[in-house]
């Protein structure tokens, strides 16, 4: 008795552990080209049994091959089609789905799933799912016009945009034009967003966009055309009255941008009020902090260049110039000492006189010739000399 109830416990345990290891996921699933898909292959985790191997193999044209393996060394893509484009989450235990990103036509075909487990007693189990993709280009849909932050109403110079948006299979192409579809419209621009940097009063018209992508039916769609309107900040709204209107009419002004203004309906005491937002006056626009910023530094720039000039201007002197001559006089003569007791005369020569000619102020013209007319003499003074020495030494 106590042996069978052992074995349906065991049993019992055997049914629940494979129920729990149960895999799970859809069957079939279809796959829009050039966009991603997840192929969903999800268990109940055990304590008893732990996760050896997640195997992904691909039947396509009774020909399997595997493309994905996770085992105890780690992951590995075993297609070189697939690297890059394959992975299965890490961080979620009993999830191993697997994920393909930029779905091409050849990745259709049937997908099996298998996970090996080992249990308690180094046992292993095995549990397998197929799951069939197909992979399908769909068309375009209707492109639908989102407008920027500012809405379709927007002030002159501002920047804002125009978004193109449309479903399908990528790669999606985009045209923008300036008019109603089937009319005179003019194409301004190739992608998805419309920008304006600074919008002009010529800005304002109508807008609408095509979107058309490679699907096999090459249909082209067309969105519903948008009306953009550029407002002039500087001109304020007028409210034009009929004559009768306008005989009629009383205006209360109130200060601010409101305007209120009571007409008299003609035949009748109804007062109709007419509510009118204008703008009085140009608006005052601040000027950024970076740029006072910037002119102030300029000016502090500009100011210590100006004293730094006048500063090195004071200093600067003019160089007055000066012409020092100097000229040494040797006076060669000597003096003659004749003894009277051999009749024997003798030389002295005195010592050499210098003299400096210093001008403070320069020199003119007529300085330059007395100069000359000096050092003539000194040199007709040695010449003398010279000869007397020569006229003694013959003498004796």
């Amino acid at each position: 008795m106590e042996k069978l109830m052992w074995l349906g416990a065991l049993v019992n345990s055997f049914i629940f552990c494979n129920a729990m290891l149960e895999l799970t996921g859809p069957h079939d699933i279809e796959g829009t080209w050039k966009s991603s898909i997840t192929l969903p292959c999800v268990y109940v985790p055990s304590q008893d049994f732990v996760q050896q191997t997640v195997i992904w193999t691909l039947d396509r044209d009774q020909s399997p091959a595997t493309v994905f393996r996770r085992d105890s060394s780690g992951d590995h893509i075993m297609l070189s089609r697939y690297r890059g484009r394959l992975s299965i989450p890490k961080y979620r235990p009993g999830d191993v789905s697997l994920e393909i990103e930029k779905l091409e036509i050849p990745d259709s075909g049937h997908y099996t799933c298998k996970v090996t487990w080992r249990a308690q007693n180094n046992s292993l189990l095995t549990r397998e799912r197929t799951t069939t993709v197909k992979v399908v280009k769909v068309s375009v849909t209707k492109p639908v016009i989102r407008p920027g932050n500012l809405g379709f109403t927007v002030p002159k110079g501002a920047r804002t945009s125009l978004t193109c948006s449309a479903n399908g299979s990528p790669p999606i192409i985009y045209r923008w034009f300036k008019g109603e579809p089937g009319g005179n419209a003019v194409p301004v621009s190739n992608h998805a967003v419309l920008m304006f940097e600074s919008l002009q009063t010529s800005d304002t018209g109508k807008y609408y966009c095509e979107a058309e992508n490679r699907a096999s039916s090459q249909v082209i769609k067309q969105s519903d055309a948008v009306q953009l309107t550029v407002r002039d900040r500087t001109k304020p709204s007028t409210t034009v009255l009929s004559s009768e209107t306008k005989a009629n009419t009383t205006a209360m002004p109130i200060p601010g941008r409101d305007l209120i203004t009571t007409a008299l309906a003609t035949g009748s005491d109804v007062r109709v009020l007419v509510r009118q937002e204008v703008t009085i006056g140009p608006q005052r626009t601040r000027l950024p902090l970076y740029l006072i910023i910037l002119i102030v530094v300029l000016s502090v720039a500009v100011v210590i260049v100006v004293v730094t000039v006048v500063l090195c201007r004071r200093k600067t002197k003019e160089d007055n110039p000066y012409e020092v001559t100097y000229q040494n006089t040797r006076n060669d003569a000597r003096r003659q000492i004749c003894s009277g007791v051999n009749g024997k005369c003798t030389y002295e020569e005195e010592k050499p006189k210098v003299k400096n000619y210093y001008t403070p102020e320069p020199m003119k013209e007529n300085d330059y010739e007395t100069i000359n007319i000096k050092e003539n003499i000194e040199y007709k003074i040695l010449v003398n000399a010279v000869e007397s020495e020569y006229e003694v030494g013959d003498v004796q």
